[in-house]
């Protein structure tokens, strides 16, 4: 029997909800504030099919365009052939979470400025900039208390 080139088809696990997340969608779903520029990450939720976007746009992320009473819409970067076309989808707001792309830039923001202020007051020059991971430093074992040992294999003995 061929297969079904339908709206949904080969969405068995994506589309499927979390461990102990079934049923019906929480209503602090609803009181969450979207602003145009926003940066959302898209993720169907099977409880509501209505406003449900396409298969490909799920895992997407991209940035709110227009806001509604009920949904949003969401600019998404679509590769075709050689190039970026942007998509525009309209979307219930059971179907986005803001995502957290950028919570690690923000925080480095945040802590940067705090560390030039204190660094301003103090007078003295901080350097603001990531450094890459360095390698581990080098050290040596002690061989005072742990002398090497000659370790030699137990010859075979028959028990017969």
């Amino acid at each position: 029997m061929p297969h079904s080139f339908g709206y949904r088809a080969r969405t068995r696990h994506m589309f499927k909800r979390g461990f102990k997340d079934h049923g019906p969608v929480k209503l602090s779903t609803f009181l969450i504030n979207y602003r145009v520029g926003d940066i959302v990450d898209i993720k169907a939720n099977a409880a509501q099919q209505k406003g449900m976007p396409h298969k490909y746009y799920h895992g997407r992320t991209g940035i709110v365009y227009n806001v509604t009473p009920t949904a949003v819409g969401v600019i998404v970067y679509k590769v075709v052939g050689n190039r970026y076309i942007e998509k525009r989808v309209n979307l219930r707001v059971e179907h986005i979470r803001h995502s957290a792309c950028r919570q690690e830039f923000l925080d480095r923001v945040k802590a940067n400025h705090a560390a030039h202020v204190k660094a301003k007051t103090s007078g003295e020059r901080v350097n603001l900039r990531r450094i890459p991971a360095l390698p581990r430093g080098s050290r040596t074992v002690s061989t005072a208390d742990n002398t090497p040992q000659t370790m030699r294999p137990v010859p075979y003995e028959t028990t017969i």
